[in-house]
């Protein structure tokens, strides 16, 4: 979940930088920007949470979905040991995150802001985010950007206002409520989040499709089945990270994908092809959430109790199976 505190030794360590993953962290590290290093590994945008982050429940809930969906183990007194350095934020003159322009980083700095503000940390917060670049077509992740890049963002840095930090609260309250087609009327809401927008809509789209039953990221890894020489699973998913648009998902998540949409393609020595019912998924011809039937929780919302409906443009009742 989190890291332990980094410190680069600078003289003043006034700055808190908070990170997407440790990665960023060594580069930061390498680069000597100023201050203190706390990493965020989180994955909030899978499994249950609950609104108070700022809790052993809280933890508590996450430990026991690592542990379960990934057989990760979570240190608890490490956890709480790390978050401690924001009870001792009279070191710091201001707060840096560090996070990109993806689902995955995006349902983690929503977490991370309510959770300085449910410790009612009023220190001026700044946020670092990646994406676009300017001259190269490719989103790009922080780590990715070359040294004067990301001392360019850096430098760009945008303060979060009081009406970014309600919307985080709003959005964190939604995503842990029963009805996230309420999140649809931020999706057009101006704030500091450049791409908050293609998150939540890619968001809605994780839950099953009416017409076949399979997410949207379902759907991706299918149609890279169809439209690519695959040769094994592993291949599979670099094509899969490489072209998942705005969800921002890791190898674990993709390889449990992968394993679980095994009925739709034939696995051969030295290939990957659509089988007749992942042609019959992705031509909309069957639909298979009762053969899936995943038991993923959003926040506060069962991934089986909702299908996404590609005309209405939002969540309808799932109609396929109950508990």
């Amino acid at each position: 979940m989190l890291n332990a505190l980094e410190d680069n030794y600078m003289d003043q360590n006034t700055t808190l930088h908070i990170t997407n993953g440790s990665v960023l962290t060594k580069y930061l590290v390498a680069l000597e920007f100023k201050g203190e290093i706390l990493t965020w590994e989180e994955m909030l945008c899978e499994g249950p949470t609950i609104e108070h982050i700022n809790s052993d429940k809280f933890l508590d809930i996450r430990m026991n979905f690592l542990k379960e969906f990934y057989d990760v183990e979570v240190d608890f007194d490490k956890v709480r040991k790390d978050i401690s350095v924001l009870d001792n934020i009279e070191n710091y003159t201001e707060i840096i995150l560090w996070f990109e322009y993806d689902l995955f980083c995006h349902i983690n700095l929503i977490g991370v802001i309510n959770l300085l503000l449910q410790k009612k940390i009023n220190l001026p917060l700044f946020l670092v985010c990646s994406g676009r670049i300017h001259g190269v077509n490719e989103l790009k992740g922080l780590a990715e950007l070359s040294s004067s890049q990301l001392t360019d963002h850096y430098d760009a840095r945008v303060r979060l206002t009081a009406d970014d930090k309600d919307l985080a609260r709003t959005i964190w309250q939604l995503y842990n409520g029963k009805d996230h087609n309420l999140i649809k009327p931020y999706i057009v809401k101006h704030s500091s989040f450049e791409y908050l927008s293609n998150c939540l809509k890619a968001h809605l789209q994780r839950f099953p499709h009416s017409e076949n039953g399979l997410s949207e990221l379902e759907l991706n890894i299918l149609r890279i089945i169809d439209r690519r020489d695959i040769h094994s699973r592993n291949h599979l998913m670099g094509y899969a990270l490489n072209f998942q648009g705005f969800y921002g998902y890791g190898d674990m998540q993709f390889e449990r994908l992968i394993n679980r949409l095994s009925m739709f393609y034939k696995e051969e020595e030295h290939s990957l092809t659509l089988n007749d019912d992942g042609k019959k998924a992705l031509n909309a011809e069957a639909n298979y959430e009762n053969d899936i039937r995943d038991t993923l929780v959003y926040g506060g919302v069962k991934k089986k109790d909702f299908n996404f409906n590609v005309k209405l443009n939002k969540l309808v009742n799932s109609v396929n199976y109950g508990d």
